[in-house]
């Protein structure tokens, strides 16, 4: 690993796979022990009985390199046995029951992080501190850190043509995105529990040297940790310290449906539309080559403007990213 010696206390503000290709160059580039990851829990479920963090856990396989690379999430060399053998109990479920969905796929490998996780809950144990005993065990010197220790659940209301006779439906974010495949127009996205959460790690975010925003969805991701209490307003506070990258290069979202939602609740699908999102908390906005034409009308919102490679094929464009957007607050 070729860390800089000078490393910046940098915080990350995190969803799932565009994030975690971020943080797997970032730790190329700078000390990864510096460096503090506050991860969506918005889409957080439980299934099969099992506490699960999508997002944590996408974020913590990546940096300890299992992530299957080609799916983007998941565990390498995975197996489905469990999973197949549900389908036995499929067909002698009661009208109206939950147990032996098979929608939601659980790899055998990756099933004992859940075990542990529910295991640890039902134990007393807070959210931060399960991430942090997984995160150990996986050997990850970052701080991983769930945005809060309360739960909070993404929750999607489906628009009036979306399915047949479910116009104004609110179903679970992992619904929309899993079961249904995010093919369905949404009329509102809510977070319900936010009000009686509170956010981690927010004494970190004050103090970083550098605060980025993960090219990650801004609506579902970057969203639930912003409605948190105090972290706009901090973010307000430091903003010539925040650096955002945008997860939309050429109008579309590079994975999952973040460019669909912004055009379904009321934003521009383009890098454009992000730095309008984010130009309150964030003072320099990161683009790809595509976009380099929507550079002056993203300054005139007041906002830096970095035109490179966004595109996060390699660890190396990754590295590369990382550290561009590192160097932008310094003005190079």
């Amino acid at each position: 690993m070729n860390a800089q010696s000078n490393s910046l206390s940098v915080v990350v503000l995190a969803g799932g796979v565009g994030a975690a290709r971020f943080l797997r160059g970032l730790a190329m580039v700078n000390e990864p022990k510096s460096t503090t990851v506050l991860v969506n829990t918005g889409d957080d479920t439980v299934m099969h009985g099992l506490n699960i963090s999508p997002d944590i856990d996408t974020v913590i396989y990546t940096l300890a390199q299992a992530i299957d690379a080609q799916r983007g999430w998941g565990l390498t060399n995975e197996s489905w046995r469990a999973m197949e053998s549900l389908h036995r109990y499929a067909k002698v479920r009661p009208p109206g029951s939950t147990a032996a969905s098979e929608w939601f796929n659980l790899g055998d490998q990756d099933l004992a992080t859940h075990f542990y996780r529910t295991a640890r809950r039902s134990e007393g144990a807070d959210a931060w501190q399960i991430t942090r005993e997984i995160a150990a065990a996986w050997s990850i010197e970052q701080q991983i850190v769930p945005m809060t220790n309360q739960d909070v659940s993404t929750v999607v209301e489906l628009a009036e043509d979306c399915i047949a006779g479910n116009a104004g439906q609110r179903i679970s974010f992992q619904e929309y995105f899993v079961k249904y495949k995010h093919d369905i127009a949404v009329r509102s996205v809510d977070f319900a529990g936010i009000e009686n959460a509170k956010p981690n790690a927010l004494a970190q975010l004050a103090s970083a040297d550098v605060v980025v925003i993960a090219p990650s969805n801004p609506i579902v991701s970057i969203g639930p940790i912003r409605a948190l209490d105090g972290v706009d307003s901090t973010l307000e506070k430091i903003r010539d310290r925040v650096v955002a990258i945008s997860p939309i290069v050429g109008g579309h979202a590079i994975k999952g449906p973040a460019d669909r939602m912004l055009k379904e609740l009321g934003h521009e699908s383009s890098a454009l539309g992000v730095a309008r999102m984010y130009s309150s908390i964030a003072s320099t906005l990161i683009i790809d080559n595509v976009d380099a034409t929507l550079k002056p009308a993203i300054e005139a919102l007041g906002m830096r403007c970095v035109v490179t490679n966004t595109i996060m094929a390699d660890p190396q464009i990754s590295a590369e990213l990382a550290r561009t957007t590192l160097a932008s607050l310094k003005g190079k």
